[in-house]
C-alpha cells in the first residue's frame, strides 16, 4: 500500500544545477530517496521525486484504476524519468523537467513527506512565504484534528 512506504522526507536545501543540468541530492534525502529514484511534473511549478518504492507503489495504485483514469495519468509517466545518482551524489535532471519547472541556475530541494521536490529557487522562496503565514499553519493543523 502507498502509506507502507512513506518515508520521512524533511528539510529545504540550496544547490545549483550544474552545467549539464545535474542538481546534487542532499544525503538526509539521498538516504530516503536511494540511489535510484523516479522524478516527474507537479501540480504546482515544480518537480517531484520519488523513491522506487514510493513510485512502485504509486504504479500499483494507478494500475488498480479504471482504464479511464489510467489515462488521466499519461502526463506523469511520460514525463517521468529514472535517475541515479552519480559517485558524488548528483542526479541528471532532463531538460524538458528543467523547462517544466524553470530550473535554471539555482534550486531549493526540499522535503516533503513521502517525495523531495525541486523548485526554482526564487519561486520557492515567494510560495514558501506565501504558505507559511499563521492562517495557513492554523489551517492546516485545523485539517489535521490537531
Amino acid at each position: 500500500m502507498w502509506w507502507k512506504v512513506v518515508k520521512n522526507m524533511t528539510g529545504e536545501y540550496k544547490h545549483s544545477l550544474d552545467s549539464k543540468g545535474r542538481i546534487f541530492i542532499p544525503a538526509r534525502l539521498r538516504d530516503e530517496l536511494g540511489d535510484v529514484f523516479f522524478i516527474t511534473l507537479s501540480m504546482d511549478h515544480c518537480l517531484c521525486a520519488y523513491s522506487s518504492a514510493s513510485w512502485q507503489a504509486f504504479s500499483e495504485k494507478v494500475n488498480a484504476m479504471s482504464y479511464v483514469n489510467q489515462r488521466k495519468m499519461r502526463p506523469l509517466f511520460s514525463h517521468a524519468a529514472k535517475c541515479e545518482l552519480d559517485a558524488q551524489g548528483r542526479a541528471l535532471i532532463p531538460q524538458t523537467l528543467r523547462d517544466y519547472a524553470g530550473l535554471v541556475k539555482n534550486v531549493a530541494v526540499i522535503g516533503c513527506n513521502n517525495h523531495a521536490e525541486l523548485w526554482d529557487a526564487d519561486l520557492w522562496q515567494s510560495t514558501c512565504e506565501e504558505e507559511t503565514s499563521a492562517e495557513n499553519i492554523a489551517a492546516v493543523m485545523q485539517e489535521l484534528e490537531f
